[in-house]
């Protein structure tokens, strides 16, 4: 099914014309023209590198495009930073919030508005306008607590009040779902859907296609920086959305049985975590992971499993227990140690943890195993000639669109960044992998790569530790979850027992 035409009988809230913005070698925005309805909520979707942040940016006066024009409720706006962009009424939630932790919610609230200090402020004013705005939007929340005492959910119930708060009637949503439980995600559309009523616009960020589906009233597709087609959600499959994106339709994990080998890759026993900040982040944690086996772990971030990982890699100090690789005590092993005896590892952000993103694919290649002698020459130099030979491999192998193995990591897309960092990682022949969000962020292409890749290494006898927010990829992939909260295992799943309904609520403490 080819794009159709939406039809716009309403007044229109944002009209994106003509907009064109290049950088040095990438057309990233095509002359685009979307029209957004205003009272609507409209989803942008598109492949990583499609173009739909470049344009995102735009429209909130981050970045200024090289041709073309914004109209903002019928009136032509030239935003030149993003405090023009929120003085006309529109205002962005990041997918990575923008919060201080130890602050309140009033106080984060605040934070930034012109004569509005921390030290005075008129707390009470503040407050009840505060609480005016989340009772007319159907998001309550208490102005006092801080937001480390805060869920996942309620951060990003802040992140809107603040834009709701400096007048934003158009809301950019910018992968508003990705580290939300079901339960939350259901509690977000229906504050969006209050929004609505209210005569907000809500522009909606994803690469979910079913959530996409469910909350849109229309959806523009984007591909290879170009304006694709528009179409209503009422009308179009996800099929169909797929191959508007990509060509080709939609990627799904099959569910599998099990091939997992008797032979133990990782074992952990009684792990208690350093105690930080009068808690322990994980504690008691027992399990093992078989070769030829994909062990899931579900969780809420900030439950303990970030630490549980950097604990397995000698990273996070541990308190009491033992880890055990191929049956070999490594606790007493520094990081490099354990690397070199084949623990591999996806972080969960490429570019602050996997990629040294000023520097080349080549030099990033060896990134994590510059000792290991296939990268240094007899005197002790850097062999750049078999780093080079390494990240061409890998670039050819995971389908890496560059230029070639000298560009800089900066200059990928996220999703060829992602399939360099799981591509370094496992053709490294290693022994054990753990792959902590290894599809965050990224399209359903790169997704349906990767989670290939993982099966592939999984069948050839690679045990992998998986570490996901994403549910379909957990019950696709894994061949038995383990729930996390609070730092504690609290249950052990079968994919074929669980439903993303089901991990949800041991995910959030509902079912114990």
């Amino acid at each position: 099914m080819g794009p159709r035409n939406f039809p716009f009988q309403m007044s229109i809230a944002l009209k994106i014309k003509n907009i064109s913005k290049s950088f040095p070698g990438v057309l990233a925005n095509d002359n685009i023209d979307i029209n957004i309805p205003e009272a609507t909520i409209h989803a942008i979707v598109g492949e990583n590198g499609a173009g739909k942040s470049t344009l995102m940016k735009i429209i909130y006066g981050m970045i200024q495009p090289d041709s073309g024009t914004i109209e903002v409720f019928n009136k032509e706006q030239k935003f030149n930073s993003p405090k023009e962009a929120i003085n006309s009424g529109i205002g962005m939630v990041h997918q990575h919030f923008m919060l201080a932790d130890n602050l309140t919610v009033l106080e984060n609230v605040v934070l930034g508005l012109e004569n509005a200090s921390l030290k005075p402020i008129n707390k009470k004013k503040y407050n009840d306008e505060i609480e005016s705005i989340s009772k007319k939007y159907g998001m309550p929340l208490d102005s006092k607590i801080t937001i480390d005492d805060l869920g996942v959910g309620e951060k990003q119930r802040v992140e809107i009040i603040k834009v709701l708060y400096r007048g934003a009637k158009i809301l950019i949503l910018d992968e508003p779902t990705a580290v939300l439980v079901p339960q939350e995600v259901n509690e977000l559309f229906e504050n969006l859907r209050s929004l609505k009523k209210e005569g907000v616009t809500i522009i909606f960020i994803s690469h979910k296609l079913d959530e996409v589906l469910e909350i849109a009233d229309g959806v523009s597709v984007m591909r290879g920086g170009k304006h694709v087609g528009t179409v209503e959600s009422s009308n179009v499959s996800k099929p169909d959305l797929a191959e508007m994106m990509i060509g080709k339709s939609l990627p799904k994990p099959p569910k599998r049985d099990t091939s997992a080998s008797k032979s133990i890759c990782l074992e952990v026993k009684g792990l208690n975590g350093e105690v930080l900040d009068s808690k322990a982040p994980f504690s008691d944690i027992n399990f093992k992971v078989k070769k030829g086996e994909i062990l899931g772990i579900a969780g809420v971030e900030g439950n303990g499993q970030r630490e549980l990982t950097e604990a397995i890699l000698g990273v996070y100090p541990i308190e009491s227990g033992q880890i055990s690789l191929n049956n070999k005590d490594i606790n007493d092993l520094e990081t490099r140690t354990r690397r070199s005896l084949g623990v591999s590892y996806i972080p969960e952000d490429r570019q602050s943890q996997g990629l040294v993103m000023d520097s080349s694919l080549i030099e990033n290649a060896m990134l994590g195993r510059q000792t290991k002698e296939r990268y240094r020459t007899k005197f002790y130099n850097i062999n750049y000639k078999n780093s080079k030979s390494f990240s061409e491999e890998i670039i050819n192998n995971y389908d890496v669109r560059t230029p070639g193995s000298a560009t800089l990591a900066l200059a990928l897309s996220g999703g060829n960044q992602q399939k360099f960092v799981v591509g370094r990682e496992l053709n490294d022949e290693p022994n054990l992998l753990i792959a902590s969000q290894p599809t965050r962020g990224i399209d359903i292409g790169a997704q349906a790569l990767i989670w290939e890749k993982l099966r592939d290494a999984r069948d050839s006898g690679l045990g992998v530790l998986l570490i996901s927010a994403d549910l379909e990829e957990l019950l696709g992939l894994s061949d038995r979850l383990l729930v996390i909260y609070e730092g504690k295992i609290v249950k052990e799943l079968l994919p074929k027992e669980a439903t993303p309904e089901v991990l949800g609520a041991y995910m959030t403490g509902l079912e114990q």
